[in-house]
């Protein structure tokens, strides 16, 4: 697993991040600003330990949880030892491989099997739904290789296959119309029966992070909602 810390002492909110399969964080360190502090979590596997920086008392600390990063909170929830205030589910349910509420097996599995430059620039296309936000963010492309996108896609699959729901409270879930990575109809589903998680439902691709200036300004942008959700 790979950590990105970005603190200074005077902040007093935190954001913590998990990221989705095959990222990095030169997709995401343009959202971390100065005016918060940011830890992102990615590329996960067994590889590597888990890195946290020194505990620091905070105002508020809110924790988003985008696509496979959704199972990955829960997973690592305890690990890391940080209580959230506020927590966000962005495209993806707990159960990323499930035939009803997640990826299909054999969908996840053939991911698994043919990964490939070829197949990661598809894949890339998908999450972020047209060429031309994919153009847009040609600079801020994951820098993987196709070795470490397959430990950890294994790794992944692996522990969801382990675990079962470990009852994690999500006050929001944010899902696209438009995402051509994770099913809508399962995330839906999935949502629906989480009667204290409020739905917000976007016209975005499974990529969303574009319409924010920063990590802060998503989350006072979801925060804005009320308790019954409500689509734009």
């Amino acid at each position: 697993m790979k950590t990105y810390i970005r603190r200074r002492e005077e902040n007093d909110h935190l954001i913590v991040f998990y990221g989705d399969w095959g990222t990095d964080e030169n997709l995401f360190t343009p959202l971390c600003r100065s005016d918060f502090d940011s830890i992102i979590f990615y590329n996960y596997s067994a590889n590597e330990a888990l890195v946290l920086p020194e505990k620091k008392t905070y105002k508020s600390v809110a924790l988003i949880g985008w696509s496979l990063g959704v199972w990955a909170a829960e997973y690592l929830f305890l690990k890391t030892g940080i209580a959230p205030d506020v927590t966000i589910a962005v495209n993806g349910t707990p159960v990323p491989a499930d035939e009803k509420y997640g990826i299909p097996h054999r969908i996840f599995e053939g991911t698994l099997n043919n990964i490939s430059d070829r197949a990661m620039n598809k894949f890339y296309l998908r999450m972020f739904g047209d060429k031309t936000t994919l153009l847009k963010y040609r600079d801020r492309m994951p820098q993987r290789s196709i070795k470490s996108l397959q430990d950890e896609l294994r790794w992944l699959y692996n522990r969801t296959m382990e675990q079962t729901e470990p009852g994690f409270r999500w006050d929001y879930v944010v899902t696209s119309r438009d995402n051509r990575v994770y099913p809508v109809k399962s995330m839906t589903g999935y949502w629906e029966k989480r009667k204290n998680t409020t739905q917000i439902v976007l016209p975005l691709p499974h990529y969303v992070f574009h319409e924010w200036t920063s990590f802060r300004d998503f989350v006072q942008f979801v925060k804005s909602f009320g308790p019954e959700g409500k689509t734009p």
